[in-house]
């Protein structure tokens, strides 16, 4: 049965009234864009009265406009989107450093979702989800229509149940299936050990624990080295990101003085620059940095701080290429909207938006990325993104026999520590 005329007249007054409010930019434009402002919010409200009134079935009300408002955020870059509350609260438990799901960070790319990373440890890498895996269906259900927030509900779920996803890869003719057993993910985003004389860290994500966790690892395997401490190796690789503060506090960690990176916005005042405090973990030893396709965003930030004040060799592959700021903006009640808001740069004024960063090395993972035939897809290649500027002027095992065929088998691990090894030589001999 429709609704009488009058009540939906009124209530769509008020929507597009409650619409405005939000859509009136804080600092006022000129009145023909006000306008026209004006013009688009009738022809929504116009628009939503008639599916209102006449759509086959009954829509609620709320789910038109969390789908307006989702569309709208989509169209903006791949990375902008509307949060609903439940999916805003997950996000919350993701960075603190512990959610329940698979153990993958996505992204939307072409429709379907792209497996940015898999999480150390988790279900996820168990089952062999690698990244740049798509995913084309979720317990037989097309991805293709879904929002990301609507698909990372589907992948999550109560702890021990079964989740069916159909992936595509690349080099690999035919989509197959995989099952994983969700569990609670619980991250620890900084794991480390000793590689003889020198210390090996892999931060796989960076969550609010990050900054902290490197701290305890670094004094804890330097107390065991003592006068043995050649060096360290940062192993970034596969590492999808996070929260800003904690990459600038773990560039700051290996960083003495200078600055280690600026965010700019539309307007000059909402140009923000971060710089680094005295203090060395590494004690000003030998750094190198390992990084590749799936290092992404925070991890970015970490190697072009190191790479531009010349602290840290950067070995490896092309880093993925988001150079974008998200802000997270709650909507009381209404769970919130991740926008983006700047575009990061790194010391030497370089965004690396869409580019990424070039490692010093470039050393290819032989026995893993080679086999993906082909380079792995960046930031350039997703829909929507942010265009470039033009220039200015493993697995950790714990075990001994598994470190040991693990290193084996990481070819670009190997050649760190023994390019960090000739480093330290020639630093103690001309220190002679």
């Amino acid at each position: 049965m429709r609704r009488a005329a009058g009540v939906a007249k009124v209530s769509g007054c008020l929507l597009a009234a409650f619409l405005f409010v939000l859509a009136t930019p804080v600092q006022g434009p000129v009145q023909a864009k006000e306008d026209d402002i004006y013009r688009q919010l009738n022809l929504f409200g116009d628009v939503l009265e008639r599916i209102r009134a006449d759509y086959v079935e009954e829509v609620e009300d709320s789910e038109l406009i969390e789908a307006a408002i989702t569309g709208m955020l989509r169209s903006l870059d791949p990375h902008s989107s509307y949060m609903p509350p439940k999916a805003y609260r997950n996000m919350r438990e993701q960075i603190k450093g512990e959610f329940g799901g698979l153990g993958i960070e996505v992204t939307m790319e072409n429709g379907v979702v792209k497996v940015v990373s898999p999480i150390d440890d988790t279900p996820a890498a168990r089952a062999g989800i690698k990244a740049g895996d798509y995913i084309t269906h979720l317990d037989g259900t097309p991805v293709m229509g879904l929002t990301l927030a609507e698909a990372v509900k589907k992948m999550r779920g109560p702890i021990k149940s079964e989740i069916l996803l159909t992936v595509a890869r690349k080099g690999v003719e035919k989509p197959f299936k995989v099952t994983i057993i969700r569990d609670v993910i619980k991250v620890q985003s900084v794991r480390s050990r000793l590689e003889d004389d020198v210390v090996y860290v892999r931060i796989t994500s960076f969550t609010e624990q990050t900054n902290s966790g490197l701290e305890r690892a670094m004094a804890k395997r330097k107390a065991e080295l003592g006068n043995r401490f050649m060096g360290v190796v940062l192993d970034l690789r596969n590492n999808p990101g996070g929260a800003l503060d904690q990459a600038i506090a773990v560039s700051d960690a290996f960083l003495d003085q200078g600055e280690i990176v600026s965010t700019r916005g539309r307007r000059a005042e909402e140009t923000h620059r971060y710089s680094a405090k005295v203090g060395d973990l590494a004690d000003g030893l030998p750094l190198v940095v390992l990084i590749n396709g799936g290092s992404a965003s925070a991890s970015e930030i970490v190697a072009g701080a190191l790479q531009d004040h010349q602290r840290a060799l950067i070995i490896g592959t092309k880093s993925f290429g988001k150079g974008s700021v998200q802000s997270i903006v709650p909507l009381q009640g209404h769970g919130a909207i991740r926008l983006t808001t700047a575009r990061y740069y790194t010391p030497s004024g370089t965004s690396i938006q869409a580019k990424g960063i070039n490692p010093d090395v470039m050393v290819e993972q032989v026995r893993v990325e080679k086999a993906n035939n082909g380079r792995r897809r960046s930031e350039a290649d997703l829909p929507k993104h942010l265009k470039a500027e033009k220039k200015k002027e493993q697995t950790d095992n714990t075990n001994g026999n598994g470190e040991a065929t693990e290193r084996r088998r990481d070819f670009q691990l190997s050649y760190a520590l023994d390019l960090l090894r000739g480093m330290a030589l020639l630093r103690r001999r001309s220190a002679e």
